[in-house]
């Protein structure tokens, strides 16, 4: 019985594929929207899961124990950028004080005007603690810098900035620096005493770091800070150090519950609002490619439906000579999946290829490893039983219409 059912479904997909290559035009034409659907949805969730898997693989390294504190932004920005009331030094002490905290570490980020060889740049340049070396150590750690060429600023040290990668491989301002060249940053010179390695994100590969208090005298600023890193002591009990720090905060800002004017955010909290905002731009952009994947079905149905008048008397002689209605179904169904999945596999193919040019152009041009493309053995076989299901779907109706045709009705068409 078992060996029939399978002499059987190999002789339609047999006599499917045969009736499929004597009409190798309409085919490649009725594939069209089905593998440009299928490729754009295979190169839009393997960058997407690329991308996530990058940023993932960025922040995991970051520290389950670490907390970030910033005041509450009024806009997007950099931290510090656009916010009511901010972060000072009183805070960073009321924060070391909370329970739970081992280390914490500050740091500044803020625009600055850069003049180089006569022409005017403007960048951002972030800040290494230097009120104490374990603080420093500490985010040096947990940004994992290091100099590539030269060296890092030494705690205390004046007007000496080590610079993003960038800076040595392009003409960011104009010219390629090396260590030892001089730029004014914000009417100041400083020398660039050393070059970062690569990181592949573009915020720290074009930014130039340089001591806090050195920053502070160059900008005129006040006490305030942009950023507060604390390490908990025990990495189990993060949320509790959170709640603490949380508390400690509210009273010394003197705001309540639920109207706090800052964020405190774990590593882990990142992740996951970065998972969610790459999985819903993800699925809204596969939805709209999802659309050529509908036309694509419907052009099916209307092939298969020419096919059916095309082979009126085909399918009466079939039905003569003792071909069920089953095995007429059966093989339009055949034929329309078949369809779906030539598309699909031609999809997933130019998929593959665009989401990989794609990495290669971003790698190359922007120099960054976040943008990956990342194929799972689930994306590749769903893709294609997904665009075999689209063709079988869009195939029933013609085999149906096929299949409920009288012999003599058939035989009589001309």
């Amino acid at each position: 019985m078992a060996s029939k059912i399978q002499r059987r479904i190999a002789d339609m997909f047999s006599l499917a594929t045969s009736n499929l290559s004597n009409r190798k035009l309409r085919t490649w034409l009725t594939m069209i929207g089905i593998f440009i659907g299928i490729a754009t949805v295979v190169s839009l969730i393997s960058l997407g899961q690329g991308m996530k898997d990058a940023i993932f693989a960025q922040f995991s390294g970051l520290g389950s124990d670490n907390i970030i504190v910033q005041a509450k932004s009024a806009a997007f920005g950099p931290p510090g950028s656009a916010i009511a009331k901010p972060l000072t030094k009183d805070d960073v002490a009321i924060v070391r004080k909370s329970h739970g905290v081992d280390i914490v570490a500050t740091r500044l980020i803020k625009p600055v005007q850069v003049d180089f060889q006569d022409k005017t740049f403007f960048r951002y340049a972030a800040t290494f603690p230097d009120n104490n070396q374990e603080s420093r150590d500490f985010l040096i750690q947990r940004f994992k810098f290091k100099a590539a060429q030269g060296r890092l600023p030494k705690i205390g040290e004046k007007n000496k900035v080590i610079v993003g990668s960038n800076y040595a491989i392009d003409p960011i301002l104009g010219k390629i620096l090396a260590v030892g060249d001089k730029i004014v940053v914000n009417k100041r010179t400083v020398e660039v005493v050393g070059i970062l390695v690569k990181t592949g994100n573009p915020q720290f590969d074009i930014t130039l770091f340089m001591n806090e208090d050195n920053l502070r005298d160059i900008l005129g600023l006040d006490d305030r800070v942009d950023l507060i890193i604390a390490k908990a002591s025990n990495a189990g009990q993060v949320e509790s150090v959170v709640e603490s720090i949380a508390k400690d905060l509210r009273r010394h800002r003197k705001v309540e519950l639920h109207k706090e004017d800052f964020e405190i955010q774990t590593a882990q909290q990142i992740i996951q609002t970065l998972g969610t905002i790459l999985t819903i731009v993800t699925a809204v952009l596969v939805g709209i490619a999802g659309i050529s994947i509908i036309v694509g079905g419907i052009g099916i149905m209307n092939t298969m439906y020419t096919s059916v008048l095309e082979r009126t008397k085909e399918i009466g002689i079939m039905k003569s000579i003792g071909a069920k209605n089953s095995d007429i179904l059966l093989l339009f169904l055949f034929e329309s999946g078949l369809l779906g999945l030539l598309g699909g596999v031609i999809g997933v193919l130019l998929g593959i290829s665009l989401s990989k040019g794609v990495e290669l152009i971003a790698t190359q041009a922007l120099g960054t490893s976040l943008i990956k493309a990342s194929f799972p053995l689930s994306l590749l076989f769903g893709a294609l039983f997904f665009a075999f299901l689209i063709g079988a779907i869009s195939g029933t109706s013609p085999a149906i219409h096929a299949a409920k045709m009288h012999p003599v009705d058939a035989l009589r068409e001309d």
